[in-house]
């Protein structure tokens, strides 16, 4: 069964950058599609964006484009999120989540099968 450990979240100022890593286990890698999920205090969780086992990428959250990159390391297992220009509103736990082969069209946290744990980012001054 395959198995997320998420990492890199922290406090940052507006402005900042963080990448996050999504380190996965217990399974034939190659075989599932990766999203980055989050969920804001008192909020619903949300896709963010999502990658499939071919490098095609699916952005659900319009607000992260041209600020949020995904990618994908096979080699060693990892998911990333490169989040940079961060914004206050971007604070939110963030959980990385599997699903076979391709992305879900609309990135829905219910068509992904397995969770991480998650990581908590914080935008503040």
């Amino acid at each position: 069964q395959l198995q997320f450990v998420e990492s890199g979240g922290g406090l940052v100022q507006p402005g900042s950058s963080l990448r996050l890593s999504c380190a996965a286990s217990g399974a034939t890698w190659d075989y599932y599609a990766v999203g980055w999920f989050r969920q804001a205090l008192g909020k619903e969780r949300e896709g963010v964006v999502c990658i499939d086992n071919s490098n095609g990428t699916t952005y659900r959250t319009n607000s992260v484009k041209g600020r949020f990159t995904i990618s994908r390391d096979n080699g060693k297992s990892t998911v990333y999120l490169q989040m940079n220009s961060l914004k206050p509103e971007d604070t939110a736990v963030y959980y990385c989540g599997g699903r076979g082969f391709y992305c879900s069209p609309y990135v829905f946290p219910t068509e992904y099968d397995y969770w991480g744990q998650g990581t908590q980012v914080t935008v503040s001054s």
